[in-house]
């Protein structure tokens, strides 16, 4: 029995509308899934004005501008999928980690909820989500299989088994692939967020044009490192003369050895672990360059590769409401006590993922 509560002996069918929050950043998103499988409504409020004269997310701004818009955009999650509370069979919210302000509007807006309707709660863990969003968009993947996850917060490898929880394989060792991708932007001049301003700026530019590292693409394990990488783009950035003649060159140099180090490492875990399945998931997996080179090399080892579709990768509340109605299906409950948590890994949360 988990500390936070109860698995139902077998699983019945999960709950047939369940509302999901994701609070965890910088967005705001409530989503109503139908038998954890259809996603009926899904609403994002997000804060890229709010942040961008900053260069990253600042965590007051975040939970402030949470606090102003929760109540209406899960109302408008409920209006756009036809239901009412009163409809719903659980609510569902991310619970960690992530930033403690963020978190702790959803996860108050959540118990209020379920606790004046009576409904089941459950706390999500933000990664499970991100796993989740992939099944929820190919019913066809099917478990055990690899899971990559790449964001600004998490760069991971896990095993993704059918009858045990989540076992990790690999993480990153100092920063993130979507932190460094934010870095390099503000390096190259480019604005926020740096995900996108890079791929844009890399497509017309030469990526052989900077020898930049592959960081531990080549050592043993899985682990990764993106410090040394940031460092060479910095480098090479101070000894140009004049930066926007090369921009372009920078840009995809570094996304190249960024992406190339996450295909490398995949695949070979996919082969260690005797997997022929690997999910991509997170901000980062929508990254063009990355599903194009992973697609590609996975196809020549006979790896099946699945990405979330684009509006699925980054931060929203459909990955939770997921999640949390697969937990509701096998009995899970959560009271008024769950707190947030700003980091706990996957494979250490008692409750982020039940048996299939």
């Amino acid at each position: 029995m988990s500390p936070a509560g109860t698995h139902a002996p077998s699983r019945p069918r999960p709950p047939r509308w369940v509302l999901g929050i994701e609070s965890s950043c910088d967005e705001m998103a409530a989503a109503v899934v139908e038998d954890g499988l259809e996603v009926r409504a899904s609403t994002v409020h997000g804060q890229l004005d709010v942040h961008r004269p900053y260069g990253g997310v600042v965590p007051e701004l975040a939970s402030r501008d949470h606090l102003r818009t929760v109540s209406q955009v899960a109302r408008a999650a409920l209006a756009e999928a036809g239901v009412g509370p009163a409809d719903l069979g659980g609510v569902a919210v991310t619970a960690g980690p992530g930033l403690l302000g963020s978190l702790l509007v959803g996860l108050s807006f959540g118990k209020a909820l379920a606790w004046r309707h009576r409904l089941p709660l459950v706390g999500v863990h933000h990664l499970a989500g991100h796993l989740a969003a992939a099944e929820l968009a190919a019913p066809d993947l099917a478990r055990p299989y690899l899971g990559l996850v790449v964001s600004g917060g998490h760069t991971a490898l896990y095993r993704i088994g059918s009858d045990a929880p989540p076992a990790l394989l690999g993480q990153t060792r100092d920063d993130a692939v979507g932190e460094a991708f934010d870095k390099v932007a503000k390096l190259l001049g480019l604005p926020y967020p740096g995900g996108p301003s890079v791929s844009a700026a890399a497509k017309g530019g030469d990526e052989r044009a900077f020898p930049f590292p592959r960081p531990m693409q080549d050592r043993p394990g899985f682990d990764f490192s993106y410090s040394g990488l940031k460092t060479a783009v910095a480098l090479a950035v101070e000894a140009q003369p004049d930066l926007a003649p090369v921009r372009a060159d920078l840009a995809a140099s570094f996304q190249a050895a960024a992406t190339d180090v996450l295909v490398a490492k995949a695949l070979r875990a996919a082969r260690s672990e005797g997997l022929g399945q690997l999910a991509v998931v997170g901000g980062v997996a929508a990254n063009a360059r990355l599903r194009a080179e992973m697609a590609r090399h996975a196809e020549a080892q006979g790896v099946r590769v699945f990405f979330p579709p684009l509006r699925l990768c980054t931060d929203n509340a459909a990955m939770i409401a997921a999640a949390g109605a697969r937990l509701l299906a096998w009995g899970e409950r959560h009271g008024l006590g769950l707190g947030a948590f700003s980091r706990v890994p996957l494979d250490q949360a008692p409750w982020a993922e039940p048996p299939a």
